[in-house]
């Protein structure tokens, strides 16, 4: 499994000003973590100390999100960025049974960790190729108890060249709304213009082969859960 370039990540200054506009640069974002709560409730909500992993966890935000319905979590959260963990850490300081774990997907492979009830994981996995995806379902499958569900929040790639034109304007229509909204004049066209430039976003699968990727895998219950133009929830059920 080749690793992703996060260079750019490693970076304060970039994690800050995206983790700053992340309500601008993703469409609907409050819906999905929303959406993301509404079906740990549903599956999970019976199970006291439900063991969660969460991969590339960022600043926190969704574990934060989940130990507001369920404080009882035991969460385990993994990013290949020291600054992001460390935000992370800030913002769970008042949560136990918490553990950091630094390591980029290809590192996690070769960390053994225990099993899990609910693997979620927002925005990390569209940087690794098809093949590379593939081995982190397995990998995740591997570590889901019986039962247990994987939830992720991603980036796809669009089946047509018509579709992608209209997503992207979707997507343009959104951050100008934004924006409006919170009074806020800078340019974020860049961001629609960097979606498929080489670097970043180069290694997009479209929902439907990321979908037959769980399945192949073994996952039941594999769905899209939500989607808004680029922009999807998808997972399973081990």
């Amino acid at each position: 499994m080749t690793e992703f370039d996060n260079t750019r990540w490693a970076e304060k200054d970039f994690g800050q000003q995206y983790l700053e506009t992340a309500d601008i640069r993703v469409v609907e974002r409050d819906r999905l973590l929303a959406i993301l709560k509404s079906f740990y409730r549903h599956f999970q909500g019976d199970k006291k100390q439900c063991r969660v992993l969460d991969l590339g966890c960022g600043d926190g935000v969704l574990i934060h999100e989940l130990l507001g319905i369920d404080s009882s979590i035991s969460a385990t959260l993994v990013d290949g960025s020291e600054d992001m963990l460390t935000k992370a850490k800030n913002r769970l300081t008042a949560f136990k049974d918490i553990r950091f774990v630094k390591a980029s997907f290809q590192e996690l492979l070769h960390i053994g960790l225990q099993e899990f009830d609910f693997v979620v994981s927002a925005l990390a996995i569209h940087h690794l190729t098809m093949s590379e995806k593939k081995s982190l379902f397995k990998y995740i499958y591997s570590h889901l108890d019986a039962g247990g569900y994987f939830v992720n929040i991603e980036v796809i790639l669009p089946p047509t060249e018509a579709l992608e034109g209209w997503y992207q304007n979707l997507w343009r229509e959104w951050i100008i709304e934004k924006q409006t909204a919170l009074g806020i004049e800078d340019d974020y066209e860049g961001t629609i213009r960097s979606y498929k430039e080489k670097g970043h976003y180069s290694k997009l699968d479209t929902l439907t082969d990321q979908l037959n990727a769980l399945n192949e895998v073994g996952f039941k219950d594999v769905d899209c859960f939500y989607k808004y133009g680029i922009f999807a929830m998808y997972g399973g059920r081990r």
